[in-house]
């Protein structure tokens, strides 16, 4: 049986400790909510957020790393440039990431993206309609046709991000927006999956559906195996090169 992937959950956690409403909903932080449904399934799971050192993120933390999982809003800019870079250069190795909700500006995602990755957004207490649009992908396993989150943020199109590889869900907000809410990438050896859902207000991380969601993606995302990409000089030739070569 191959063993489930190592998974680094990345939070920022600073809604949580500075806002009251956010602490009422995600009392131990939005990381922990995220990784204990994640450890009871099995998953080797540990956290990381933005004040630790080199935002828990070192180089040692990401090489014992199969897949990152990332959530962000307030504190983009205080990502580190060259931490953002050590990400992106692991994810293009070969580590799996997935970025959750607000995390669509994070300088990771921005970075690999190469685009502004923006989109329209409003706060109204609206019901969100999650559309399976591939129903046989992996991340959908175990899903129907649709879930609906009672309360969410809205977000709209146009979201500036390239195509998707494969575009896994679709969603419809109550007042009429739709939003491409779960896109596939491959980025060098690594894999990467955009999530929607996930405003720090609602309870959205205790859903069942969200949490099959997230598991389903960190499974998709984990590398298959060692990478084994080759680039540079090669000044020995595959065939002999040179005057009497046989045509």
């Amino acid at each position: 049986m191959t063993p489930l992937p190592r998974i680094l959950v990345w939070n920022e956690y600073r809604h949580e400790t500075q806002h009251p409403e956010v602490a009422a909903v995600y009392p131990d932080g939005i990381h922990q909510a995220l990784a204990r449904p994640l450890a009871a399934a099995g998953f080797p799971v540990r956290t990381a957020t933005l004040d630790q050192p080199e935002h828990g993120l070192s180089e040692a933390a990401l090489a014992g790393t199969d897949v990152l999982i990332w959530w962000g809003h307030m504190a983009h800019d205080e990502v580190q440039d060259e931490i953002a870079a050590r990400v992106q250069q692991r994810v293009l190795a070969g580590m799996g990431l997935v970025v959750l909700h607000s995390g669509h500006f994070s300088k990771p995602f921005k970075r690999l993206m190469g685009t502004s990755c923006d989109l329209k957004w409003r706060e109204a207490d609206e019901r969100e309609r999650i559309w399976v649009l591939a129903p046989g992908h992996p991340i959908a396993a175990g899903l129907g046709e649709y879930f609906e989150l009672p309360r969410e943020e809205m977000y709209g199109e146009f979201f500036d991000i390239p195509a998707p590889d494969e575009l896994v869900f679709m969603s419809w907000f109550q007042g009429g927006e739709v939003f491409r809410s779960g896109c596939c990438y491959t980025r060098g050896a690594g894999r990467i999956f955009y999530f929607r859902p996930g405003h720090e207000t609602y309870p959205t991380y205790y859903d069942a559906n969200v949490q099959r969601v997230i598991a389903n993606a960190a499974r998709w995302a984990a590398p298959a195996g060692p990478a084994r990409l080759s680039f540079g000089h090669r000044p020995i030739p595959i065939e002999p090169i040179g005057a009497g070569q046989e045509v």
